[in-house]
């Protein structure tokens, strides 16, 4: 990402804001989907605006990626459990992605069934390739929460893989 076109993006320049967007969106739509599966079409539209207008803001050009993945993934989490808390008004049970094949569970479904405090870890480290310090950055928590929520989340991953 040119930081000239970020740059340019903040000032106005609506070619310059349009190419952005496009190269963020599939980087926004991976993130939004990992963390919150059931609403990752919602998360990535609110993700998206919420970069769109916190763009002029961005003091460091060079920065954007960890801007745009910290605002990516607050929006993911907030909208995950906006969603668990209407299933649960709804009265009814959780429901979890199945897999394609009866008794076989892939990778995003059983991280579709982690609690999202672990998912959001475990996506951030594993999938995105986030140090510890990163994720406690990106999520403004303590490094100690991270390594219990990272320690919880692969034993829970590990007994939804081998269920």
């Amino acid at each position: 990402m040119d930081p000239e076109d970020v740059a340019a993006a903040q000032q106005g320049d609506a070619l310059a804001l349009d190419r952005l967007l496009d190269e963020l969106a599939p980087y926004v739509r991976r993130l939004c989907a990992r963390i919150a599966p059931a609403a990752a079409d919602d998360a990535t539209q609110e993700a998206l605006l919420a970069i769109f207008r916190g763009l002029p803001s961005l003091r460091a050009p060079e920065a954007i990626m960890t801007w745009v993945r910290s605002v990516t993934v607050r929006t993911a989490i907030r909208l995950a459990h906006r969603h668990d808390l209407e299933i649960a008004a709804e009265g009814t049970l959780m429901s979890r992605p199945a897999s394609s094949l009866e008794g076989l569970v892939d990778i995003d479904d059983a991280l579709a069934r982690l609690p999202v405090s672990q998912r959001v870890v475990l996506v951030l480290r594993t999938r995105e390739g986030l140090s510890e310090q990163e994720i406690a950055t990106t999520l403004g928590i303590p490094i100690g929460t991270v390594k219990s929520r990272l320690h919880r989340a692969r034993a829970a991953f590990r007994e939804v893989w081998e269920s």
